[in-house]
């Protein structure tokens, strides 16, 4: 279940959590996935018991406890992904966090691109959809291979290179958020023409 969008206030930076933002669907297909993985290596490790080898069986556990192991990691990492904001009066920082760590991404807001609001990317609907005949669902199937490798809605461009963050954020989401990252630097904040529709009540043109 989403969790709500949490905001801290400190003397000079404010703290945005956005929480867990994973969708009930993307949840499913992890559960899934990890029952798959687990559910052959099971199947592996009852097969290596058969072997006559001593070696080859502790080399086969061994393999079986790596997957096990790996698959939890994976699941793990994304079922409790966290994703945070920081904001100062010269900085940006994204914060991604999991049971197993944190990583911090700090950006000078001079050497920070245009904001935009971008949302899901376009997708071409399957010729399938709407058909009668699609039994398979491919059109669905589709749609949930982009969101599991949805990276963010909202986006800048740091020295050249886009940086994608706010996963799950839809646009009063955004707008909100823009609001409140504003208050710290000002001008400095340049936003993309899509943003006129979104915050019509805001003149961006004074300092706050």
């Amino acid at each position: 279940m989403k969790s709500d969008i949490k905001y801290y206030w400190g003397n000079d930076h404010l703290l945005i959590d956005l929480g867990n933002r994973i969708e009930l669907r993307i949840r499913f297909v992890y559960w899934i996935e990890f029952l798959i993985t687990t559910g052959i290596a099971t199947i592996l490790l009852l097969r290596s018991f058969r072997l006559t080898q001593s070696g080859l069986v502790v080399a086969a556990t061994a393999g079986v406890v790596l997957i096990y192991l790996l698959a939890a990691y994976r699941f793990l990492s994304r079922m409790f992904y966290r994703e945070k904001i920081g904001v100062s009066d010269h900085h940006f920082t994204i914060i991604r966090q999991t049971p197993f760590g944190r990583r911090l991404y700090n950006y000078e807001w001079k050497k920070m691109g245009t904001l935009h609001y971008k949302g899901k990317d376009a997708k071409t609907d399957h010729p399938l959809k709407g058909k009668c005949f699609d039994y398979f669902g491919f059109d669905t199937q589709e749609r949930v291979v982009q969101d599991l490798h949805h990276d963010g809605n909202l986006y800048f461009e740091y020295e050249g290179k886009p940086v994608r963050f706010a996963r799950g954020i839809f646009s009063w989401h955004a707008e909100d958020l823009v609001r409140m990252v504003h208050l710290f630097p000002g001008s400095a904040l340049r936003l993309g023409e899509e943003w006129k529709y979104l915050l019509e009540e805001i003149d961006w043109t004074k300092e706050p």
